[in-house]
């Protein structure tokens, strides 16, 4: 089943001799557990696919569906409670709350939709559990690794039934070895079911993924499913 489907999807920003072309009717499906990175060059429109897939903005002209549902005639309102209860986003620089734990971070999103303080904070518990970050749950941001604030919030991005995740070169501010782990974490996520669409530069982190999109220019120049990546390293010789 598909969790996203871009249907024909075109971003303009402006008018007249300002205006700019972000997106030029892009077509673009990401299934249940399936993992999909997207590369191009700076200015190629990849952050603007990616805000787009995720509600944060609305395309120009295009469909946007997420877990079926088309998102075009949802009201600010309905658009803000999908993204809580289906959509979560992994950035680049964290975005985690300075004055809020590990497990406050991570539970905050379910609290916000309705669920009780004490189910939350189990919920979170158990993501941070699964990201081997229990013993770090009543830690400040402050006080944690890049490596361990990014593990936050992937936890953040995945706890509850969240189904599709998003992630803007998640890795960038991270080393080469704390960037693989995150992709493994993303990876591992998508194997739980979970649609996962991850923003990248790096060609060797690209190659976690089942397919890998290439935009310029705002438009879908080739797709690819890559060469067996890192994992098969960690499978058993036959």
């Amino acid at each position: 089943m598909n969790v996203l489907e871009l249907l024909g999807v075109s971003k303009v920003y402006g008018q007249g001799p300002a205006e700019v072309h972000a997106l030029w009717g892009v077509s673009l499906t990401v299934g249940e557990g399936e993992l999909v990175a997207v590369m191009g060059p700076s200015g190629s429109g990849k952050s603007t696919l990616l805000t787009i897939a995720g509600t944060l903005e609305e395309p120009t002209s295009g469909e946007v569906l997420v877990g079926g549902t088309s998102v075009g005639g949802m009201s600010r309102n309905d658009r803000a409670r999908l993204r809580r209860r289906s959509v979560g986003y992994v950035f680049q620089d964290f975005n985690l709350l300075a004055g809020l734990t590990a497990a406050e971070n991570v539970s905050l999103p379910l609290e916000l939709d309705g669920v009780a303080a004490k189910s939350a904070r189990e919920l979170g518990l158990r993501a941070l559990d699964e990201l081997g970050l229990r013993e770090r749950a009543g830690s400040f941001p402050d006080d944690l690794s890049g490596g361990e604030r990014q593990r936050v919030a992937i936890a953040r991005a995945v706890v509850g039934d969240r189904r599709l995740l998003l992630a803007d070169e998640p890795s960038g501010a991270l080393d080469s070895a704390n960037g693989e782990t995150v992709m493994r974490l993303i990876r591992a996520a998508c194997q739980r079911g979970v649609a996962g669409m991850v923003v990248t530069h790096d060609a060797q982190l690209a190659s976690w993924a089942d397919r890998v999109v290439f935009l310029r220019d705002g438009r879908v120049v080739d797709q690819t499913s890559p060469a067996a990546g890192p994992e098969s390293l960690l499978a058993p010789n036959p």
